[in-house]
């Protein structure tokens, strides 16, 4: 049977029962117990879905790798460091840009900073 042909036959015979002036009765359960069975099952449910995750999970392949991502970062702070440098120095002020890299320029400016002559 299929399940609007048992769901036709079911409503029939509730029909059927409410005409004759019965009453269906339920099993009667007590509460602790079905919601208890409910529990048991519903937990055993979760972990068996948890295992077949596992199962069928297949691994992550990372093409571009966490240790290069970081290598990379690294590497593209310390250009932008640079050219902010070359920037600022040769641009804004008014200087040759590759004197920023020098290292008399910074000697000159912590000179001036810390007010040593």
């Amino acid at each position: 049977m299929s399940t609007n042909q048992s769901e036709k036959q079911s409503r029939k015979t509730l029909k059927e029962e409410k005409a004759a002036g019965k009453k269906r009765t339920k099993p009667v359960a007590s509460k602790k117990t079905v919601s208890e069975t409910d529990k048991q099952t519903r937990k055993q449910q979760k972990v068996k879905q948890k295992e077949e995750k596992r199962k069928n999970k297949k691994p992550r392949r990372r093409i571009f790798p966490i240790w290069l991502r970081i290598i990379v970062v690294l590497i593209i702070a310390a250009a932008t460091l640079v050219a902010g440098l070359m920037i600022g120095y040769g641009i804004i002020g008014d200087g040759v840009p590759t004197d920023a890299l020098k290292k008399e320029t910074w000697q000159h400016i912590i000179d001036i900073v810390t007010k040593v002559e």
